[in-house]
């Protein structure tokens, strides 16, 4: 499942971020852009993320559900985290089942203001089921050096 973004995300808010973080270096609570090669097009595309640090390590999760985004990371296995002129290039590796509950829990913490009715659910204090019954829909990467 995805969601397009409405009209105000995709034409004030994600370039707004795009703006502040791509261009300026001013991440907003975590924010980058996000390049990864098209799994159709081979053309890079970016798109703005927020980049969730978690028990030490780092996560994208595609609140929107199973995105174009999420789908070429998964195709590439590779992608570039930019933030103003600084780039890192990054593997992934997908977390499947129980294992993104947690992950999905602490990106609500993080970012439910924003994302919340993307996952369908209240916020982060949640129960494990509710979390897992979205879970399956909202594809999580551990991002590798």
């Amino acid at each position: 499942m995805y969601q397009k973004p409405d009209r105000v995300a995709r034409y004030l808010f994600n370039p707004a971020i795009a703006f502040f973080t791509g261009r300026l270096g001013i991440s907003l609570r975590g924010s980058r852009i996000l390049a990864v090669q098209g799994r159709k097009t081979g053309d890079l595309r970016t798109v703005p993320v927020n980049l969730l640090t978690f028990d030490g390590e780092r996560y994208l999760v595609a609140p929107r559900g199973d995105t174009h985004w999420a789908r070429n990371l998964r195709a590439a296995g590779e992608g570039e985290l930019r933030l103003g002129r600084t780039r890192e290039h990054f593997h992934v590796e997908e977390i499947a089942g129980e294992a993104r509950i947690p992950l999905i829990r602490a990106y609500l913490k993080r970012w439910a203001p924003e994302t919340k009715s993307h996952f369908g659910v209240a916020g982060a204090d949640v129960t494990d089921n509710e979390l897992r019954g979205i879970a399956p829909v909202h594809p999580v990467f551990r991002l590798l050096p």
